[in-house]
């Protein structure tokens, strides 16, 4: 049975609405219209249609056969990096544009960080006709020119953040800050699950898509589930996508890939989970990078969607009932994955995805023998610049 928040929009400790009181009516309506909608077939087959028909879902499941030979485990992708846009986050942006028209919202905002979710948002907004913004940080928008491009080219307006660390939690800070003072005609599509209550919640749901089909496609060409599902996690939705399907199996084991940035001994990373604490950080209360006085750390990761403090209060209180395992791993051991998988599969994966194939070298977190499901959140297409200036090809 899948978890639901409380009534309080809480997933045990974790989640709430920790924002401005101008917001709470605006937050309030959403969890209804999200509820209405939900339970509504004609909102339901019509989200599904455009899942169909303009995203291209299902996305395959595909053996990778010399990854298994060179590791002894049997391994499986699921392939959210063919979708179009190239990455989960139009399962999400669908859902919540399809949302924003049922109430009546006519202009949009979004937060990005490695861009895909800014490509999403502003694609299904030219499909829609809905004005869209975008906010990013300058240091995001410097290693991804190719999608803050996209987002221009398909009528976006991409607002530079240049505060903080001018990564994604400063661009964030800047689209919260814009939704409270034009509640009235914008809608916010917060791109992971994270944020203040029903985000989690319902980015969550809309995601569901890939574990969903991942399960059914397993089951029915290998009769029965896999031992393992692995994803990466930064806010945390691609992951809560796949695990969502499985958390009910105890047998499935589950396993979340932080960025490790250059070692967590360094204080550079972006693993809240596997060395953060819980505290409250965009309108939610998770696990956190911060100080012993509640000051939000700067985070490191060559993966730009990795780089954020936070996690969704989802995984936080997966983590602390202990249903899910998480684990972080260095730029270096990304990048090695990250070739190794293109050289040996063919598959470009985002760096974000990379993070998600390096364990599947470690025999002690993974026995050989061990039937793992890997999540390929996105296709590495943004991240080519990035990648010929470090790797020595």
């Amino acid at each position: 049975m899948l978890i639901r928040p409380d009534h309080r929009g809480r997933f045990g400790a974790f989640g709430g609405r920790y924002v401005p009181e101008t917001l709470i009516p605006a937050l309030e309506e959403l969890d209804r219209q999200f509820e209405r909608a939900w339970a509504d077939s004609h909102f339901r087959e019509e989200y599904a249609h455009y899942l169909s028909e303009y995203v291209g879902r299902p996305s395959p499941i595909t053996e990778a056969r010399k990854l298994s030979a060179q590791t002894g485990l049997h391994v499986v992708v699921k392939r959210e990096d063919l979708n179009h846009t190239g990455a989960h986050k139009i399962n999400n942006a669908l859902g919540q544009c399809l949302l924003a028209l049922r109430m009546g919202k006519k202009r949009i905002i979004a937060e990005t960080g490695a861009g895909q979710h800014g490509v999403a948002t502003a694609t299904v907004c030219a499909l829609f006709g809905l004005e869209c913004e975008v906010y990013m940080g300058v240091e995001d928008i410097a290693r991804q020119q190719l999608n803050v491009f996209r987002m221009k080219l398909l009528g976006a307006k991409v607002n530079p953040v240049s505060s903080g660390t001018k990564t994604l939690k400063d661009a964030l800070n800047e689209a919260m800050r814009d939704w409270v003072t034009n509640v009235g005609d914008t809608h916010y599509i917060i791109g992971s699950v994270a944020g203040p209550h029903p985000y989690p919640y319902m980015v969550r749901e809309f995601q569901r898509v890939i574990g969903d089909e991942a399960r059914a496609q397993y089951l029915d060409r290998y009769g029965r589930l896999p031992d393992v599902g692995i994803a990466c996690v930064g806010g945390g939705s691609n992951a809560m996508g796949l695990f969502s399907a499985f958390v009910p199996d105890a047998d499935v084991r589950l396993i979340g890939v932080e960025a490790g940035g250059l070692g967590l001994e360094t204080g550079k990373h972006a693993a809240p989970l596997t060395a953060g604490s819980p505290g409250v950080l965009h309108g939610s209360y998770s696990y956190l990078m911060q100080d012993e006085d509640g000051q939000i750390l700067g985070t490191h990761s060559v993966s730009a969607g990795l780089d954020y403090p936070g996690v969704g209060a989802e995984h936080s209180y997966l983590k602390d009932i202990g249903r899910v395992e998480y684990i972080a791993i260095t730029d270096d051991e990304a990048l090695a994955a990250f070739r190794w998988v293109a050289r040996e599969e063919g598959l470009i994966p985002a760096f974000e995805s990379a993070h998600a194939f390096a364990p599947l070298h470690d025999r002690k977190l993974l026995p050989a023998g061990t039937r793992v499901l890997v999540n390929m959140s996105g296709r590495g297409d943004k991240d080519m610049e990035t990648a010929a200036r470090l790797l020595d090809l």
